[in-house]
């Protein structure tokens, strides 16, 4: 199917939306889960789930996205995608704060278009820097 083609910027961009949906399912169900359940600070609660949708991004990126690496070594590649998530997760800590505390919207409504912007971040910083 060429639209799921790993060779194809369209095809790798297509196959990040699917492997996106999930990381951010995993960050929006443990950013939920920490701040309503275990009560802990929305902003702590982001940061923790934020991590969790990062490895999970990074393994399913480099096994079923991404076809070609920049990096031969995966302990390189790994820092770098996490520098580039630190990025993310400073435009999502900035974003969740910006939405929350002063436009005054529900942290979750916060979560979810931040997610659009850091998304955008992520993967052309990645194809850019990491995949070919």
């Amino acid at each position: 199917m060429p639209l799921l083609d790993r060779a194809s910027t369209t095809g790798q961009f297509a196959r990040y939306l699917v492997v996106g949906g999930l990381a951010f399912a995993i960050d929006f169900g443990t950013l939920y889960a920490l701040t309503e359940l275990a009560h802990l600070h929305y902003l702590t609660s982001a940061a923790i789930a934020f991590v969790l949708g990062l490895v999970t991004n990074y393994a399913l990126s480099r096994a079923w996205v991404f076809q070609r690496r920049t990096l031969s070594s995966t302990s390189l590649e790994f820092a770098a995608f996490t520098a580039i998530g630190i990025i993310g997760l400073g435009l999502n800590q900035a974003g969740l704060w910006l939405l929350t505390e002063r436009a005054h919207l529900h942290y979750m409504a916060s979560k979810g278009i931040t997610a659009g912007v850091v998304f955008l971040w992520n993967f052309g910083a990645r194809k850019a820097l990491l995949f070919r």
